[in-house]
């Protein structure tokens, strides 16, 4: 893979979510476009999930996924596509001629987009144990001659379920246990291998002091300035003095944009204002000064029953005078 990476890749979030678990986790994804970006910071990321992604992920994270899609920092097929989420994958990187990250080898797509097998169309990526995540070429597994010679996969080119409940409860997996085993010493590297780039951890929580100093002297409200330090797949993290702060896209402007790297830099300073505080996770989130949370729209149902009550209330002190003068 080119060390300035691709032009533009399109990330098949359902499989890195799903990478080495059993059901998807946002939070997964989100670490493996950060990383991503972090590696290849002039490549233009476009993050597909599936329709049944904010069913399958855990209920924690559905308040944020939602926000993500509203934001269009994700993107999902629409209803009744054919092929699901992983032909809608194909047909946008064949429109703009993107490569794709995902780990999966799209067997029954390979006779309609033969550029699969094309260099640096394809490219995988793991998470490494003390290393991080690691994104790499690859060639998609062809199918065996047995099974080439049928159809492609019927569930395949069905069109995509609308799911018609709310995300189930679910659960976190279980944490893998290391697995403990004698290794020999490895050979020392050769200078044709390279080791692979580190990733800046980014710091998500902060010191306890540090943030009940800054929730001291900074109530909701208040006016900070601080310097962009990290990209985030919502938003950016921007340092204030001795904490870091969290700017997510919505409150980067009217409308949010939809990149972070298209409306703020690496180091530059920026005018903030303190939006909220969530001590258990001991984070802070900031706005550009003057812009404001978009507003929830009220449903007109709603409005109406708002109307009536409002209504009911201001008639009711009339009929208990008029009863006291009969």
């Amino acid at each position: 893979m080119p060390k300035n990476g691709p032009k533009h890749v399109v990330v098949d979030g359902s499989n890195l979510a799903t990478e080495g678990r059993t059901a998807p986790s946002l939070k997964q994804l989100n670490e493996a476009v950060l990383s991503y970006m972090n590696e290849f910071p002039d490549t233009k990321v476009t993050v597909v999930v599936d329709a049944t992604f904010g069913h399958r992920i855990d209920k924690r994270e559905v308040t944020e996924f939602n926000e993500a899609i509203d934001n269009n920092e994700l993107v999902a097929p629409p209803a009744g596509a054919v092929g699901r989420g992983d032909g809608f994958v194909l047909t946008i990187a064949a429109k703009v001629g993107a490569s794709i990250v995902s780990n999966d080898s799209y067997q029954e797509f390979q006779p309609q987009y033969p550029w699969l097998f094309d260099a640096g169309r394809l490219i995988g990526g793991k998470p490494v144990p003390h290393v991080g995540w690691v994104f790499i070429e690859r060639l998609p597994v062809r199918p065996s001659i047995a099974k080439s010679a049928k159809k492609a996969s019927r569930e395949a080119s069905r069109p995509m379920p609308v799911p018609k409940a709310p995300p189930p409860n679910a659960k976190v997996a279980p944490k893998t246990k290391p697995v403990v085993a004698a290794l020999k010493p490895a050979a020392p590297a050769t200078k044709s291998q390279t080791a692979p780039k580190p990733v800046k951890p980014v710091v998500t929580s902060n010191d306890l002091t540090p943030f009940l100093e800054f929730v001291e002297k900074h109530p909701v409200g208040s006016k900070v300035k601080g310097t962009v330090d990290s990209y985030s797949a919502h938003g950016v993290y921007v340092r204030v003095n001795d904490v870091m702060c969290y700017l997510p896209l919505r409150l980067m402007a009217n409308p949010a944009p939809r990149s972070a790297r298209e409306h703020v830099k690496l180091g530059q300073s920026v005018s903030l204002v303190v939006s909220s505080f969530v001590a258990s996770r001991r984070s802070i989130d900031v706005a550009i000064s003057g812009v404001s949370a978009p507003e929830k729209k009220v449903s007109s149902s709603a409005a109406g029953k708002a109307k009536k009550k409002k209504k009911r209330q201001s008639a009711l002190p009339a009929r208990k005078v008029a009863a006291k003068k009969k």
